[in-house]
């Protein structure tokens, strides 16, 4: 039997896993996933500066959760919510003043990881990093953020897409800069700006009576449920196009394997406005995002192997 102080640590360490959002993590993952595949396709892949790339995108992640966490609670814009990741300060389950400094801690971590990362690469990564910590800071921090504006989904898609993608390439390369990298992140940059937007749609009528103006909000219910449609189909018809244009290799065409599970979710969206079902939404949107990008990160790899037999055959 567990002492009352092992009790106390496991609901605080529990309180502290829900307050990082696990689920949306799958965010990071994705994009460095497919950066690293295509920097072994390059022959200039380096472990551990992978890892540590991969290290400092969780920790601001984290960062990004907790501040939203914090600054939401303290607006009181947690407070019409029926149900949503997190909410541990909406349920007393931490308080106020130390998701803020595990917010600062997780900041401050992921910079120091970032310029480290620099001094091994170059100053694109400087910018990009910078860029990356302003979002994080200012999603929904300060006087003009971005989430209460409806710019939520547009600084993601763009910096946990297309940058976050390039970024990585760009750390682990130790420098280098590769324009596939750039355009590779637009397939997924649409599917991670969907796990936001299913967010905003499970929190629209909470999110209005609070005055965050979020994309969900501004275009109703309708709107919203067709930009989730935007969103998820996207992905498909940019992939195309980026195969046909030599950006990307054909065996990532696999992603349209996915195609089902997009046509299932967004089917579910067009049905429902019940918060509690498009809070599982949420989360299976977040899966998705996963598997398409796993799906180009296997495209991406086995297009490497066969250009790695070719040239075994040619010796």
């Amino acid at each position: 039997m567990r002492s009352p102080v092992q009790r106390e640590l496991t609901t605080t360490a529990r309180a502290w896993y829900l307050a990082a959002r696990p689920r949306s993590l799958t965010a990071t993952y994705a994009p460095l996933l497919l950066a690293a595949a295509i920097t072994l396709d390059d022959g200039v892949f380096d472990l551990p500066r992978f890892a540590l790339a991969l290290l400092g995108a969780l920790l601001l992640q984290i960062a990004a959760n907790l501040v939203n966490e914090y600054v939401d609670f303290t607006r009181g814009t947690d407070t019409h919510k029926v149900d949503g990741m997190g909410m541990v300060l909406s349920r007393s389950q931490l308080a106020p003043r130390h998701v803020l400094i595990g917010a600062i801690v997780t900041v401050v971590g992921g910079a120091l990881i970032g310029l480290l990362l620099v001094a091994y690469s170059g100053p694109l990564l400087l910018w990009i990093g910078l860029g990356g910590v302003l979002v994080v800071i200012t999603y929904t921090a300060g006087p003009l953020p971005l989430a209460y504006l409806g710019l939520g989904e547009i600084a993601v898609f763009i910096f946990m897409g297309p940058l976050m993608v390039l970024g990585t390439y760009y750390a682990v390369s130790g420098g280098k800069v590769n324009d596939a990298a750039l355009a590779a992140g637009l397939p997924i940059a649409f599917t991670v700006a969907a796990i936001l937007h299913a967010n905003n749609m499970r929190d629209l009528e909470a999110d209005r009576r609070a005055n965050k103006r979020t994309l969900a909000v501004r275009f109703g219910e309708r709107g919203a449920r067709r930009e989730y449609a935007v969103l998820l189909y996207a992905p498909y018809v940019v992939t195309v196009v980026l195969v046909v244009l030599r950006l990307m290799p054909w065996p990532t065409l696999i992603v349209l394997l996915t195609l089902p599970q997009a046509i299932g979710l967004v089917q579910q969206a067009m049905r429902t406005t019940n918060p509690q079902v498009l809070h599982r939404l949420q989360g299976m949107t977040a899966q998705f995002h996963l598997r398409v990008g796993l799906m180009l990160t296997a495209g991406w790899l086995l297009y490497a192997l066969f250009r790695l037999w070719a040239q075994i055959l040619s010796i």
